[in-house]
């Protein structure tokens, strides 16, 4: 009977912790729609399927992002501004993002979107933020002076 209560202690010490992990997004260019942010293990990195991710609306210039309930573990963020609501990255010609795109690390955007490698970080289950900014490929590059 002794033994029941110290199995369960081990159980749940052997759980890997969950925290939260805040994104602080720059270069929000306008207040309109949502910043949505994927936090994504190698394996879904640049897919549509990532486990978690999290939405805020878009403030102009910096848009706090968090999710929740995250398991310690390596991850890359896949973040974009979704100006018009409808949940994906608007495309132009030969697939040139129309809405503001980004990557943890600030992990740069060449012919093509970054490798894992660029944009991965360790998140230990404690609560963390990360700062990354958006790129913009068509229209403004960003909020306008003011």
């Amino acid at each position: 009977m002794l033994a029941f209560p110290a199995l369960l202690f081990l159980v749940g010490a052997a759980a890997p912790p969950h925290g939260v992990l805040t994104i602080d997004v720059g270069n929000v260019r306008i207040a309109k729609g949502n910043v949505h942010v994927d936090v994504c293990p190698e394996a879904k990195f640049l897919k549509d399927d990532c486990p978690w991710s999290g939405n805020a609306r878009a403030k102009v210039g910096d848009t706090r992002v968090t999710v929740a309930n995250l398991p310690a573990g390596r991850y890359a963020v896949q973040a974009f501004l979704d100006e018009n609501g409808n949940g994906e990255v608007d495309r132009a010609l030969f697939g040139i993002p129309k809405e503001g795109v980004g990557f943890s690390n600030d992990a740069k955007i060449g012919f093509g979107p970054p490798k894992f490698a660029e944009a991965v970080f360790a998140f230990d289950g404690n609560a963390r933020t990360i700062h990354l900014n958006l790129r913009y490929f068509l229209g403004a590059k960003g909020p306008s002076a003011r």
